[in-house]
């Protein structure tokens, strides 16, 4: 099946209890068992639940995966893969990650003795040295949070397999609608399926796939054993959100597009960051790997324009945290999504406090270009017409 079938038929078609078109909702914490030592397939629904394996097999499939495990959040699913390695071990990441991956990495996972560097995975050279002889695995994102840089997947990938490591790959921003990580030899997939692939604004949840049996028996067992697993009622909103994937990616990608496009050109904006221009320094790369440039643009205002008064102005557009939604959100990154990094590290990558996160919805794209001309109007001190 090709990727838009696989969205709606990929974990296996309509339930075969019932033969409902829709998975049904298994809401039940414990399953009744004819006898001792012998159980229909499920047992307790931390361990396994009907409704939640239907979007782990949807999303193993979308990745091109063995297995997928599904989460209470994405965050849950990033402590389950780190949880894969022991005190001593060490993990190189880029330098332009999500703000709540380095707070666990810092924060948590520190005080077990796992330790992180990191490394800019734009400079390949600078990256190996990185691994050198005692790196465990590498944990990037392509288009990074919040700066869109985009690693070079199959070159990364090929580097950590010389030297023996793992490759884990967040791909919330791109989903396997856009990008397919494992194909490019990476070994572990991350989302946070809250954003794109729930696509409603109305979930938390996360997911895992391995392109391993032996991981896959280790991120199953962890998950049990942990315990922070995804609810049958979320694992229904999300299956029914990923049916709708491909239509709503193909009209983040166009409304995306078109904004990049007039952002570049407005005088009020000195900095576009977004992988479908040609001028970005991530498009050949991106071109090659994905099949977009995805949903999301970072931009910095230009000087005389106050980034507070264009967040506070925007009346279609809401300033939130989150991504992915049916609607735009914007954001601060420097104060919200990424305020938990350091601000010399923050600024050393570039997340300065003039940088803005624009998460394009699928409205119609000349209201959203209207309401950021606006708010950029509104932003500027002296209320000079900018148009």
């Amino acid at each position: 099946m090709k990727t838009d079938t696989q969205l709606i038929h990929g974990h296996g078609g309509e339930d075969p209890r019932t033969g409902a078109v829709n998975v049904p909702i298994y809401q039940t914490s414990t399953f009744r068992q004819p006898e001792l030592g012998h159980c229909l397939g499920y047992e307790y629904s931390r361990t396994g639940n009907p409704t939640r394996e239907a979007v782990e097999k949807e999303i193993a499939v979308l990745e091109g995966g063995v297995a997928g495990f599904a989460f209470g959040s994405g965050m849950a699913a990033i402590t389950a893969v780190l949880s894969l390695f022991k005190s001593g071990d060490r993990i190189v990441i880029g330098s332009n990650v999500y703000g709540g991956t380095f707070r666990v990495l810092d924060k948590v996972f520190n005080n077990f003795g796992i330790t992180y560097t990191i490394a800019d995975t734009l400079d390949l050279d600078a990256f190996e040295k990185a691994i050198a002889d005692d790196a465990v695995a590498v944990l990037v994102e392509s288009p990074a949070n919040p700066l869109m840089f985009v690693t070079d997947l199959k070159a990364v990938s090929e580097i950590a397999r010389r030297h023996g490591i793992l490759t884990i790959v967040d791909n919330t921003f791109m989903t396997p609608y856009l990008q397919k990580p494992l194909e490019l030899g990476a070994d572990i997939i991350v989302h946070s399926a809250t954003k794109y692939l729930g696509g409603h604004s109305d979930l938390v949840a996360g997911l895992v796939v391995v392109n391993d049996e032996k991981l896959a028996e280790r991120i199953a067992f962890l998950q049990n054993a942990t315990g922070g697993v995804l609810g049958p009622f979320d694992s229904f909103l999300l299956l029914r959100g990923i049916k709708t994937l491909g239509v709503r990616m193909d009209r983040h990608c166009s409304n995306a597009q078109y904004i990049a496009e007039y952002l570049q050109k407005s005088p009020a904006v000195s900095k576009v960051y977004y992988p479908g221009l040609e001028s970005d320094s991530g498009y050949e790369v991106n071109s090659r790997q994905a099949r977009a440039g995805g949903g999301m643009i970072s931009f910095e205002l230009a000087e005389g324009y106050d980034h507070r008064k264009f967040l506070s102005s925007t009346k279609i557009i809401a300033l939130a945290e989150s991504l992915g939604g049916v609607e735009s959100l914007v954001c601060h990154p420097a104060s919200m999504t990424h305020a938990s990094i350091p601000k010399d590290i923050r600024e050393k990558v570039g997340i300065t406090d003039g940088l803005i996160r624009l998460s394009v919805g699928i409205e119609d794209k000349d209201d959203l270009v209207e309401d950021i001309e606006q708010a950029l109007e509104a932003s500027k001190s002296d209320r000079i017409e900018i148009s």
